[in-house]
């Protein structure tokens, strides 16, 4: 048995904590329209990438089929819709509200299975749901009160919550027939082409920023992205994908601390309560799911002997 050279724990905590870090960054390039911020996260990454695709995975683009390649373009365009809604909702609502109602987006994942796969829910799938929206609605019942903004804020969460589980589904497929950072650059590429574009067509201006901003923007690009999701991958190999998935119900604990010694944001009763109760409903569906997983490959097992 192989022993991992670095603890795969100790990476999924330098993963939460840099993947938290991201709404914290985008509140500190204020003035900055999101589209922008968005778009140089995108390309500082590819730009990053690119000596490494250049070197060693460039012979692997030849082989990519033409559905391949539309799936990837589409995961791209959703990607970058992800990033622009979500950028925007926090101008609006609390750090909080908006990376918990991003943090739901699995379930958004799993109807789409149904939907598109057939995939059947089960009874712990059901509860866990019911248990999410109720406290979705506690949390938009508390910014309600903080004014119309706050709702508009959380609006365009769920929104990127949606456009963040329609980029899972189109990628599931792909990310089989093509290595782990080819995939991920055309699809960052195809996310900054996308919102350059869309910066163009909003007239948002590519200069002027302060060297503070600039900072910001390489600091996107690096910590969120190499310390943060190349990490979750990575522990993938050594942890089972549940484990991994677990993290996810950490990083709304984490932004919100990391926002209140930061920012000094503070949370209100009804994002403690409604975000209570979404990680409890997330361990459960994450729970109900993974142990579905695993009858359904052991009756597979069963049925090959």
């Amino acid at each position: 048995m192989r022993i991992p050279p670095f603890n795969p724990y100790i990476a999924i905590i330098i993963g939460v904590i840099a993947v938290s870090s991201t709404p914290i960054f985008v509140k500190l390039a204020n003035g900055v329209p999101s589209a922008i911020i968005a778009n140089y996260r995108l390309l500082l990454a590819v730009l990053i990438m690119s000596p490494i695709i250049l070197s060693k995975y460039r012979k692997e683009f030849r082989y990519i089929n033409r559905r391949n390649w539309i799936l990837a373009i589409i995961s791209g365009v959703f990607l970058a819709t992800h990033f622009l809604l979500w950028f925007e909702s926090l101008n609006y609502t609390s750090i909080t509200s908006s990376i918990i109602l991003i943090t739901i987006h699995p379930i958004f994942v799993f109807i789409g299975t149904y939907f598109l796969f057939q995939e059947r829910f089960s009874s712990g799938s059901i509860i866990s749901l019911i248990i999410i929206l109720f406290g979705s609605a506690i949390i938009g019942w508390g910014d309600f009160g903080e004014g119309n903004s706050f709702i508009y804020g959380d609006l365009l969460a769920i929104l990127a919550s949606i456009s963040l589980a329609i980029y899972v589904l189109t990628g599931q497929k792909t990310r089989k027939n093509l290595s782990l950072i080819t995939y991920t650059y055309i699809v960052y590429g195809v996310g900054m082409i996308t919102l350059f574009l869309y910066n163009i067509i909003m007239q948002n201006s590519f200069g002027n920023y302060s060297m503070e901003n600039w900072y910001i923007f390489l600091a996107l690009a690096i910590i969120p992205t190499f310390f943060g999701h190349s990490l979750f991958n990575w522990a993938m190999k050594w942890l089972s994908n549940s484990t991994v998935s677990m993290a996810i119900v950490f990083e709304p604990i984490a932004a919100t601390f990391l926002a209140y010694i930061v920012l000094r944001e503070t949370m209100i009763w009804s994002q403690l309560l409604g975000g209570t109760i979404i990680v409890f409903g997330l361990f459960l569906f994450i729970l109900s799911t993974s142990r579905k997983n695993s009858v359904t490959i052991a009756k597979k097992r069963n049925k090959q002997f």
